[in-house]
């Protein structure tokens, strides 16, 4: 249930002004929460997930959730990616978070060969220093959006061109930008 960041960008301001902490979010109304969220897609859903997670927060933590892989992952909602961003980020663990833009890019580069998400962490893993594991994300989310996109990439304006292999790449996007070029 993936929401871009723009929409993210907007809701989290005004979800954050109503609730700081697990125990405020609990105190929402869940038709307020909804409201919150409603430009997200699938917001009741949402809604529904972040009540779940602040009682377990409440309930079996103290009101803060633990850097423990698997008990995010026991959430509901809650995937490797975001467990992993989590752990990264507000933990300071190493964890790689691999989300399309990651996968897309690591095996254009033909870094790793892989052919899911999952796959590719695993990959990463085995390959990537451990002191990149947090920063690849964030490194390369904004890439795969606006550089290295799943079609008609621009490979005329990569930094790192001349070191990707162009893995399934057939065309990308001319120069001017107004057609495409076959790749190569």
């Amino acid at each position: 249930m993936r929401t871009r960041d723009e929409v993210t960008l907007q809701v989290a301001p005004r979800l954050f002004a109503r609730a700081r902490t697990p125990a405020e979010l609990l105190d929402l109304p869940l038709t307020e929460l909804q409201a919150i969220l409603r430009p997200a897609a699938f917001a009741e859903t949402k809604a529904r997930h972040l009540r779940a997670i602040a009682r377990r927060a409440v309930d079996d933590y103290g009101g803060a959730l633990p850097c423990q892989e698997a008990a995010l992952l026991a959430l509901p909602g809650i995937g490797p990616k975001c467990a992993h961003l989590g752990l990264g980020i507000a933990c300071g663990l190493p964890f790689i978070a691999v989300d399309i833009h990651v996968h897309r890019v690591t095996n254009r580069w033909g870094y790793v060969r892989t052919r899911s998400p999952e796959e590719t962490m695993r990959a990463l893993e085995q390959q990537l220093p451990r002191a990149y594991w947090v920063e690849i994300n964030r490194l390369l989310v904004p890439f795969g959006k606006h550089i290295c996109t799943g079609t008609l990439p621009r490979c005329t304006a990569c930094p790192v061109l001349p070191y990707c292999q162009q893995v399934g790449v057939r065309y990308h996007r001319s120069p001017n930008e107004t057609g495409s070029v076959p790749a190569g």
